[in-house]
């Protein structure tokens, strides 16, 4: 395992405790609830219901991308994008708390913390996959069909999976010394969400607002979003580009996420 990234090689070695922690982090999430899992799957099978309808039928919303488009490809594309920004919302909204309001394990010398933020992680991977599992059932049933386009999406976001435990491991760790950055978070998960190109193109910044362009098209939630629908949706060939940009800021966040971790952890227990 030495070949290894040392976050890697801790979750690795943990994989057992990271597995409990993620299955009771997902389980907590429909604890009191009498349909239980069936929720997991119910929710975006109405949501996407409820997109296809106000989205592409009610608003008549386009993304412009292709002359083909529809009013359902539309909605498609918007729930694609919701999915992926639904996934850093969550990380955004529950990493500033996770160590925070865990004083026992902090206090435990021999716990190893990384495993916290990481399974929350876990958690919210798992309901992102549901979520996309009914985009992709959308796509085929509804949308264009099945097409060799669909295999890129592993590729697509494995880079933002890696880089929202990045996101989780610093925001958590600060969390603990920085007691309102959870009001800041809920804040920055609307200004990513507007800036994410979920509702509109990125072909429509471009020509519409070329000043904001020049700052948005650094974005790598827009980018994942973009490369995913033109994968999924449009047909488009693999922006290589793009791709590589999003695996560095990938990898970039969730290394500075452990090392900040790492750094920090020693003083968690003088503060909580």
């Amino acid at each position: 395992m030495r070949f290894l990234p040392a976050f890697l090689t801790d979750l690795w070695r943990h994989r057992d405790l990271l597995w409990q922690f993620t299955r009771r982090n997902f389980e907590l999430t429909l604890r009191g609830s009498h349909l239980g899992l069936i929720w997991s799957f119910l929710n975006p099978l109405l949501m996407l219901g409820l997109y296809v309808f106000v989205f592409g039928f009610i608003f008549g919303g386009h993304f412009g991308v292709v002359a083909s488009e529809t009013a359902t490809d539309y909605a498609l594309g918007v729930f694609l994008g919701l999915t992926i920004f639904g996934l850093i919302a969550e990380i955004l909204a529950m990493a500033p708390m996770i160590i925070a309001s865990s004083p026992n394990f902090v206090k435990k010398v021999v716990f190893p913390l990384e495993v916290l933020p990481a399974a929350a992680v876990g958690a919210s991977i798992g309901r992102m996959l549901i979520g996309l599992a009914f985009a992709l059932l959308g796509i085929i049933l509804l949308g264009p069909g099945g097409h060799p386009g669909l295999f890129w999406l592993p590729v697509i976001l494995l880079p933002v999976i890696v880089g929202c435990l990045g996101l989780a491991w610093l925001i958590s760790s600060l969390g603990v010394f920085i007691q309102d950055i959870g009001q800041l978070m809920a804040f920055l998960a609307q200004v990513v969400m507007y800036s994410s190109a979920v509702f509109y193109s990125a072909a429509r910044i471009s020509s519409l607002a070329p000043t904001a362009w020049t700052v948005l098209r650094f974005n790598p939630v827009l980018l994942a979003i973009e490369l995913t629908r033109d994968a999924a949706l449009w047909h488009q060939p693999m922006n290589f580009r793009h791709l590589g940009y999003l695996y560095v800021c990938g990898f970039v966040t969730c290394w500075l996420g452990y090392v900040l971790f790492r750094k920090l952890k020693p003083a968690f227990a003088d503060v909580l």
